[in-house]
């Protein structure tokens, strides 16, 4: 059996690698944009592809040679901020690269179990009475990356639709953990502790708004979430993953303060406020967990200490640089 993982360099696609080695037998090919970083598995049931999911050959040569019976698209452009500043460079990305996959396949005869990853942000401005976010809240994206999942979501019911091609979508909301970007923000928080417990910077914390709440879950659950989706999604349908809970950015910092070697002070930084920001973000999974038994096994609090850990071993080797 094999699986073809899109954006497999990147923050959910590396530790999705992670987990399909440790767990299942699978044969993996691995595609992505970016040069493959020395961090990146190595197996010889790993096969790794550089290129654009832009270029339609690239596209059709990829799939022709993984012949994958598992589709993981995980592969975008998913920087909020960045897609404020070049809109079109977002939808371009995201939605570009998806519709040349679903016709590689088509143009090929190949049926993959396909895993569509949309996100959260989706539902955009919810409303307080809407809350916990299920799959049937409406859609009010707020974002120009929020427009883009939302085309690529639809995108995938269409092709279910018209094509009969085995679309299982998913709406994962904030996911954090070890190898996350320093841009997103329990990694730009665990980044400055560590500079500051290691005397490269001053004890100062840089923050946005600390008073909106997200549902946070540790990516290491979220991949095992991928997995059981295409093995046990039904095609056609849209599933929300999340933990259920509400955190406020104030008590993410706060717990990795309570962690912290050294005294950290706080200062808000105005570039990391956002053009708009929903209060209160929290996941309905109870759709997703009645389909597949998936339950979040890591907790909050650990999720945080393995970041801040994370970043303290990096600090460190960049030290001896």
């Amino acid at each position: 059996m094999r699986a073809l993982v899109t954006g497999i360099t990147g923050f959910a696609g590396s530790h999705l690698a992670d987990y399909l080695l440790a767990y299942t037998q699978l044969e993996i090919f691995g595609v992505d944009q970016r040069a493959f970083p020395a961090s990146t598995p190595r197996s010889d049931r790993l096969h790794l592809y550089q290129g654009d999911l832009c270029d339609p050959d690239f596209v059709l040569s990829s799939l022709k040679e993984a012949q994958p019976q598992y589709l993981f698209h995980l592969a975008a452009q998913a920087f909020v901020p960045l897609s404020w500043e070049d809109p079109w460079g977002t939808l371009a990305n995201n939605i570009r690269g998806q519709l040349n996959l679903f016709q590689g396949l088509l143009r090929l005869g190949l049926k993959p179990r396909i895993l569509v990853v949309g996100s959260a942000d989706e539902y955009g401005m919810v409303r307080a009475h809407e809350l916990p976010i299920n799959e049937n809240t409406p859609l009010r994206p707020y974002n120009p990356y929020a427009v883009s999942k939302v085309v690529q979501d639809m995108l995938g019911y269409q092709y279910f639709a018209s094509h009969g091609l085995h679309v299982v979508r998913v709406r994962p909301f904030n996911h954090i953990g070890p190898r996350q970007s320093e841009a997103f923000v329990a990694s730009a928080f665990a980044k400055q502790v560590a500079e500051a417990e290691a005397g490269r910077k001053a004890p100062v914390i840089k923050v946005g708004n600390l008073k909106v709440k997200r549902d946070f879950t540790d990516v290491r659950d979220m991949v095992r979430a991928y997995h059981l989706a295409l093995l046990r999604g039904e095609p056609g349908e849209v599933y929300n993953i999340g933990s259920g809970v509400a955190r406020s950015m104030e008590e993410l910092l706060n717990t990795l303060l309570k962690e912290s070697k050294v005294e950290v002070r706080v200062e808000e930084d105005p570039t990391r406020l956002r053009p708009s920001d929903v209060p209160v973000v929290a996941c309905d999974p109870r759709k997703f967990k009645e389909r597949t038994g998936w339950e979040a096994q890591i907790s909050f609090e650990e999720s945080l200490r393995d970041i801040l850990d994370y970043w303290r071993k990096r600090v460190k080797e960049e030290g001896k640089w």
